[in-house]
């Protein structure tokens, strides 16, 4: 599946070039959707997920592990997309969401501050100064939250394959040249990114499964997949539960074995 992320500081122009894009190639455009897609998936309210998603670090220490997640809630509503159809995924920070997997093209969309600024005034009805604090204070609160759970800067342009300055072109010009982008043999699948893209969304439904299973959502536990083999390490408060953790993996779709590394221990509740 041809996968594409935009990434976008407030007000900077992302979103119309992602709308522009879905509409030109036909792909779904994806952003907000899949916060809908995990509060009914899971049954939490999308305002936790939201939460979770833009919240500063510092509001991560009340409840770590419920933070943790609700991320992950919507990593997963994310790489289900991903695998069923071709997307043009922008906000949330896709391109950090999807991990290393490879041949997803990642955009990030640019502009300099008086665009930036008289965009929130159009679009949010704020005055000059209003406009400025605005987008400090969400570029700050993006910055501090990449930072915090990926240990990255988002401005950073080797995130990324492509930066494009909506200074200097236009939204349409921007979407030309990503249509060409994609097409190219080093965005389309191959099978190394196929097999990539699968093991993480098998990672993600077996994560998905011991959450929402009551024997098992109190235990610390880390999932790897490589081709159907599951390999699940860390920690369960009993034996009860380490049998059932093995349980409810096997009774993922997708599942061929289970290699158990789990140790007994302190558990905590998501």
């Amino acid at each position: 599946m041809a996968i594409i992320t935009i990434s976008r500081g407030t007000f900077s122009g992302g979103k119309a070039v992602a709308e522009d894009l879905s509409r030109k190639l036909g792909y779904p455009c994806i952003s907000k959707e899949i916060i809908l897609d995990a509060a009914e998936e899971f049954g939490v309210p999308e305002d936790k997920l939201i939460a979770a998603m833009e919240t500063p670090p510092k509001a991560w220490l009340e409840s770590p592990e419920k933070k943790i997640a609700h991320l992950n809630y919507v990593r997963y509503a994310l790489l289900k997309r991903a695998r069923k159809n071709d997307l043009v995924y922008h906000g949330y920070s896709g391109h950090l969401l999807l991990g290393d997997i490879s041949r997803v093209l990642r955009v990030r969309v640019i502009a300099d501050m008086e665009y930036r600024i008289n965009a929130a005034i159009a679009e949010e009805n704020l005055n000059r100064k209003e406009a400025i604090s605005m987008i400090n204070k969400l570029d700050k609160q993006s910055l501090n939250w990449t930072r915090f759970l990926y240990g990255v800067d988002w401005k950073d342009p080797a995130l990324y394959d492509i930066v494009i300055n909506l200074d200097q072109i236009s939204v349409k010009s921007a979407v030309d040249i990503i249509s060409v982008m994609i097409e190219k043999d080093d965005f389309k699948p191959d099978e190394e990114s196929t097999a990539a893209l699968n093991n993480q969304v098998l990672s993600s439904m077996v994560w998905a499964a011991l959450t929402k299973d009551g024997r098992t959502n109190s235990s610390n536990l880390n999932v790897i997949s490589d081709n159907g083999t599951v390999t699940i390490s860390g920690s369960t408060a009993s034996e009860r539960s380490l049998k059932a953790v093995e349980e409810v993996i096997k009774g993922v779709n997708g599942v061929k074995e289970v290699v158990n590394e789990i140790g007994i221990g302190s558990d905590w509740k998501w």
